[in-house]
């Protein structure tokens, strides 16, 4: 399992996005390679389909699956809808529901 984190430089969510997606590994006792992909430019946003920072996809799909028909691009912060709220990070939760759905390369939204 491969998972990403998309993100630019100087976003104040990056690391509570790191920590979040560390506890969901370890709470879901799973394996995975996880890569860290700063988003330099407008170009590189379109490229790579950036929804904003900081994003989190495991095996190439956003977990949070409202977010999966977005197509909107761009370098930008990103909220997601938490337990207290609007949060700037995905939540462990969310990031787990993303891992047991999206694990396999044939399971999808």
């Amino acid at each position: 399992m491969i998972i990403e984190i998309l993100y630019f430089h100087d976003c104040p969510n990056y690391l509570p996005a790191v920590a979040n997606v560390q506890k969901a590994l370890q709470e879901e006792r799973v394996p995975a390679e996880v890569r860290h992909i700063e988003v330099l430019d407008h170009t590189q946003a379109a490229a790579t389909g950036f929804l904003g920072s900081p994003s989190v996809r495991v095996n190439g799909v956003d977990v949070e699956p409202t977010a999966r028909s977005a197509t909107t691009v761009g370098r930008c912060c990103r909220t997601y809808i938490g337990w207290n709220g609007a949060e700037g990070a995905p939540g462990v939760e969310l990031i787990r529901e993303g891992i047991r759905r999206l694990a396999s390369p044939q399971k999808g939204n």
